[in-house]
This record gives C-alpha cells, sequence and structure tokens, in this order.
C-alpha cells in the first residue's frame, strides 16, 4: 500500500514539474514572440546544414533573408526569392528564369516570413539543455508537433537567453534527416530601399529572363 502512495505522489510531483517546465517554455517563446514584433525589419544571415547519415547525404550552405511584416527578399541556394505581400518571385540567375506564384495559403508552410515565429501555434514545449557557446548563453526549447501527420519528430529552438533572438533551430525529421540552421547574423531596423520587395519585370525581361506565371 506504501508503495503505491509513494508511486503516486511520484508521478503527481512529475506531472507538475513537466507543467511548470512547459509554462517556463512558454513564457520564453512569447518573450521572443514580443520582441521579434516589435521590430520594423529583421535581416539574417545563416549557415544550412542538412545531413542524413543513412543516405549519405551532408549539404551545407548559407543565405540570408530580409523580412518586414509578410514580405520578404531571400537568397538561398544561388536563387532569390522575393514576396512582395501577394505573390512570390523565384528568380534563378543560372537559369536566366523567374517563376511567379500566388501566396500559399498552406498553413503547414514555414517561409522566411514565418521563420522567426512558426513555434507561435501547433507545438507542445518543453525546457531543453543550456549551453554556453563562446560566452553566450543559449537555452533550447523543444517543439514537439501536436499534429502526427508532420514530417519531423521534433525541433530544438535555441534562444539567445539575453538578446531573446534565435540563434539555432535543429529540425529531427522522421526518416532520420537532421536540419540545421545557425544564425551568423541578427540585425535589425535597417534601412531599407522603398523597392526592395518591388518586382521589376520589365527589367528580367530586358535581360532575357524567362518568365514563368503559375
Amino acid at each position: 500500500m506504501k508503495k503505491i502512495v509513494f508511486v503516486a505522489i511520484a508521478c503527481i510531483t512529475l506531472q507538475m514539474a513537466n507543467a511548470q517546465n512547459s509554462e517556463k517554455a512558454k513564457a520564453l517563446l512569447d518573450d521572443v514572440y514580443n520582441k521579434v514584433q516589435g521590430y520594423d525589419n529583421i535581416f539574417v544571415d545563416f549557415k544550412w546544414v542538412l545531413n542524413n547519415k543513412e543516405a549519405g547525404i551532408n549539404d551545407e550552405t548559407r543565405g540570408d533573408v530580409t523580412m518586414q511584416g509578410d514580405k520578404y527578399l531571400a537568397n538561398f541556394f544561388g536563387a532569390h526569392q522575393l514576396f512582395d505581400g501577394s505573390k512570390v518571385y523565384t528568380i534563378v540567375p543560372e537559369n536566366e528564369e523567374v517563376t511567379i506564384e500566388n501566396k500559399s495559403d498552406d498553413e503547414n508552410t514555414i517561409t522566411p516570413s514565418k521563420m522567426m515565429t512558426f513555434y507561435k501555434e501547433g507545438h507542445r514545449y518543453a525546457w531543453d539543455i543550456l549551453q554556453n557557446v563562446e560566452g553566450r548563453k543559449i537555452q533550447f526549447i523543444k517543439l514537439t508537433p501536436i499534429d502526427t501527420n508532420t514530417e519531423y519528430k521534433s525541433i530544438l529552438l535555441g534562444i539567445d537567453a539575453e538578446t531573446k533572438h534565435i540563434y539555432k533551430v535543429i529540425e529531427t525529421g522522421k526518416n532520420g534527416t537532421l536540419t540545421t540552421i545557425t544564425v551568423n547574423s541578427f540585425k535589425t531596423n535597417q534601412p531599407l530601399s522603398k523597392t526592395l520587395f518591388t518586382f521589376d519585370e520589365g527589367k528580367y525581361k530586358d535581360e532575357g529572363y524567362y518568365i514563368i506565371n503559375n
């Protein structure tokens, strides 16, 4: 009888600790979200690594993205992607090609404009490890998707405890793929050209680009 009581107490204590950790994790994520929402614009320079040992894949590249509200300009894998608020323009200089598409309404699609806020919904949160990275305290929060049909098992979100900026995102896929994004530079409220998020179709036509409207 005593053993049953001790087990019950242990279970209740564990549940309370998990609930407190979840609330603490959510509070930190709320701080990050509120900080991001307070900026007029954000520039992020990052390193992207995709690794799958079983498939023998280990890809690495660098990229950057400038975001203002829902609009963004991203440079990644030798291509440029521009979203002006209504259409997405993917520009591939190597192929001299531009693809124009309407904005995706898929809530599960992580676009650059959602890069800093995707964690806000659809996940359970748990307090994870604290790492010291070159004198910076990086607190990790583990995100587990509520929807079990997602292609990933979990995401570790590394947050700079002082600045409340995202430093690292580690996604573990159900197929064994590990995708890591590390922020090299995070700048805010930069002076931006008024035409930065404007697509000049005439310019690309004059340069001989093939324009594809989807």
